[in-house]
């Protein structure tokens, strides 16, 4: 099994279910791991043979410009765009943390994870 990632893209972005929170925007940190099944020799150093982290930040950068109400639509897209782009995934992860959320006092991040399992989506898990 291999393992790519990204950790701590950052993006500014306008996510929010209060009107207020879409007009000001505030910063996004996403991070992003998929493992897939190892079907060729990474000897021949072919980009094609594994999960290129470039493409992973494009997409997560994709869903991070359209304006969500809820984070987790936003973490849905990307793992859509990823199992989409890339159907040898076996399992993927989106975290994203939103900084500094409207809720009255002071609160570093509030964070979304989802996880996608191939074998669990084929069964209707």
């Amino acid at each position: 099994m291999v393992k790519v990632a990204l950790q701590g893209a950052e993006f500014f972005a306008y996510h929010g279910f209060y009107p207020q929170e879409q007009l000001l925007g505030t910063r996004f940190v996403v991070d992003i791991e998929v493992v897939f099944e190892n079907a060729y020799d990474f000897n021949d150093d072919k980009i094609a043979n594994t999960v290129n982290y470039e493409e992973l930040y494009l997409i997560a950068k994709t869903e991070m410009q359209h304006t969500r109400k809820l984070i987790e639509t936003v973490a849905q897209g990307i793992i859509d765009g990823i199992t989409g782009k890339y159907d040898y995934v076996k399992i993927a992860s989106v975290t994203i943390k939103k900084a500094n959320p409207a809720l009255g006092g002071p609160v570093q991040n509030s964070v979304v994870s989802i996880s996608y399992n191939k074998d669990k989506a084929k069964n209707g898990l």
